[in-house]
């Protein structure tokens, strides 16, 4: 056999056998977990997402179950222990390590399927098509399902640290217009995984390999962002008081009312259509205090605007966390509530269940948010306002809904007060900017303490307030219509990617199975 056809012959074998030895792959996968973590803010590099995902799958190739399970729990566990540490601020450990490990030993679990692929897939399709084509889709495909997991399950999931969102910043951010948050992690993690292929398969024509990984990157470089419409301009007043509106911020009764009432006041003869205030910017219910709907119907009056205010309303025995259209003659339109609260922070799923592990952290939590079912928009004369309430963001479903419902542009109310210090607002924000690039529409996004800004459909900033300021933006918004493919589209190709990698996860194992029972001639 000549030294070419040696060297063909190695290039489109099965993997058998781990690419790296378990004493160097279980600290490598923790390099790659804390590498991810840079790629996301407040560092924000976003190059960095492409050599973390690299090792994090070269790492699994040749690797069986239960060490690919291992090395999935490691760098889950470096990613999101760095990544969440957020959620420590105010509440301490418990939470920070509860969450983190959940998310960790979910990307364990889902590790597995990766590695699957690599030890499957290049036995059933063995040459170069299967190798630098089908076998990465195969491998982006189940890291993505793994991400759209996470972000959907258990009660409701937390779609944080997603690739996509990473790239907000990048030249690739205009491609989640076209497929999505999901297709844009799916199509980094596959030029990542073709390029592992690339390298593996050794020096005879590696240029030629090349082509499809090259031609990919360049179609994420040139692909402009899918045009919308424009549709005129709003002008929107957007207030943050910079009140104590954290959840153990000692304050008088009114005392988040009366600090947004004040940073307001400075709009006093502007002209504007609306003014925006944030999540949790109203301390009690208007739609039951009289003092405190009397508060905001005089403020309407004296702004000659309508304001979108956020409050906790109650109905019957129920609560929610609601945006509201309120003008001088009081409470107009519909009203939306949050949909998805935050599990163990705005409600305690399976209470009895949960609370005899840490009775007092779940005692703080006294309120029980009700999911809301009402579509994530409201009419302002005639013009179409898609809205999410702080978590609300990082979930497709409501950010499609409010542009399938005819938003013309976004308004997002957050209340970031107990993150005070944290990169959590940053992180936020970011899911915000690709919500512009995704739906190309503006987006203001309006915290109670920061970070707050209006931006462009683009994902350009047209205005900011510094955080822990109080203040004001007086902002002409760009308003858009049309619908881009990722809002049309979107659904399908999470779908597709999702089950589309299982089953073929799953037929590729047949094939094994079947070949191994077969007799050997």
């Amino acid at each position: 056999m000549s030294a070419a056809s040696t060297t063909t012959a190695a290039a489109v074998a099965p993997t058998r056998a781990p690419l790296v030895r378990l004493a160097f792959a279980a600290p490598l996968s923790v390099v790659a977990g804390l590498l991810l973590v840079t790629a996301f803010p407040a560092l924000a590099w976003w190059p960095m997402a492409f050599p973390a995902v690299v090792l994090a799958l070269v790492v699994l190739i040749g690797r069986r179950f239960w060490s690919a399970v291992l090395i999935g729990f490691l760098f889950g566990a470096a990613f999101f222990s760095v990544n969440l540490l957020f959620t420590a601020r105010y509440l301490g450990p418990i939470p920070w390590l509860a969450l983190s490990v959940l998310e960790s030993l979910l990307t364990a679990v889902l590790a597995a399927p990766i590695a699957l692929a690599y030890r499957w897939l290049p036995r059933v399709v063995p040459g170069r098509v299967g190798r630098l084509l089908l076998l990465p889709a195969l491998v982006a495909g189940l890291w993505t399902l793994r991400e759209q997991i996470v972000g959907s399950w258990p009660y409701g999931g937390f779609p944080w640290g997603r690739i996509g969102v990473s790239q907000v910043n990048g030249p690739f951010a205009e491609v989640a217009s076209w497929v999505g948050m999901s297709g844009l992690s799916f199509l980094v993690v596959l030029a990542c995984a073709m390029l592992i292929e690339v390298v593996r398969g050794g020096r005879v024509r590696r240029a030629v390999r090349a082509i499809p990984v090259a031609a990919l990157l360049a179609v994420l470089v040139v692909l402009p962002q899918f045009p919308t419409t424009a549709a005129g301009s709003l002008r929107v007043g957007s207030v943050q008081g910079n009140g104590p509106a954290g959840y153990f911020d000692q304050r008088a009764r009114n005392a988040v009312l009366n600090a947004q009432l004040a940073a307001s006041a400075p709009l006093f003869g502007e002209d504007m259509d609306v003014v925006l205030w944030p999540e949790g910017g109203v301390d009690s219910d208007p739609t039951a205090n009289a003092q405190t709907s009397a508060a905001l119907s005089e403020l309407s009056r004296r702004l000659d605007a309508p304001l979108l205010v956020s409050a906790v309303t109650e109905r019957g025995s129920e609560l929610f966390n609601s945006s509201l259209l309120w003008t001088a003659d009081g409470q107009t339109g519909e009203t939306y509530d949050k949909r998805h609260p935050v599990p163990f922070g705005e409600y305690v799923p399976d209470r009895a269940f949960w609370e005899p592990f840490a009775p007092d952290l779940i005692g703080l939590i006294g309120r029980e948010y009700t999911p809301g079912t009402a579509r994530p928009l409201v009419d302002l004369n005639g013009i179409g306002v898609g809205l999410a309430i702080c978590f609300d963001v990082i979930y497709d479903d409501v950010v499609w809904d409010g542009a399938n419902e005819g938003a013309e542009v976004y308004m997002f109310q957050t209340n970031n007060a107990d993150f005070r210090g944290t990169d959590e607002n940053l992180q936020q924000l970011a899911f915000a900017q690709m919500r512009a690039i995704e739906t190309g529409r503006s987006v203001v996004n309006l915290s109670t303490v920061g970070t707050s800004q209006v931006i462009a459909p683009d994902g350009a900033t047209l205005d900011a307030l510094p955080i822990d300021t109080a203040g004001h933006m007086l902002t002409e918004v760009p308003l858009r219509t049309g619908l881009t493919p990722a809002v049309v589209i979107g659904p399908a190709v999470k779908i597709v990617i999702g089950w589309g990698s299982i089953v073929a996860l799953l037929a590729a194992g047949l094939v094994v199975a079947v070949r191994r029972r077969r007799p050997q001639a």
